[in-house]
């Protein structure tokens, strides 16, 4: 791990395209303001293991779990129910 000390207005690098800097310090918070490509994702760590945990939830799911969403769907595609005509116009 590189431990880098930085005061506030100080940046850095991160390869060609991403900029960390020290945005405010104030007591035990650092601000901090990421500049990155639109295809890199920043998440906090925090956000990133929440989307990790539920991605792995979802994965476990059996298909028998998801019978009753099969049929929920099939019950909102036929005609006279709603917002079925919607869905049609968009196709």
């Amino acid at each position: 791990m590189l431990i880098l000390t930085r005061r506030s207005g100080e940046s850095i690098k991160i390869g060609d395209e991403i900029t960390i800097s020290v945005i405010e310090i104030r007591g035990h918070q650092v601000r901090l303001g990421i500049e990155a490509p639109r295809n890199v994702v920043v998440h906090r760590e925090e956000i990133y293991d929440l989307i990790q945990e539920q991605n792995r939830l979802a994965a476990e799911q059996s298909p028998d779990s998801l019978a009753g969403v099969k049929s929920l769907w099939k019950t909102r595609q036929q005609p006279g129910m709603p917002g079925a005509e919607e869905r049609k116009a968009a196709s």
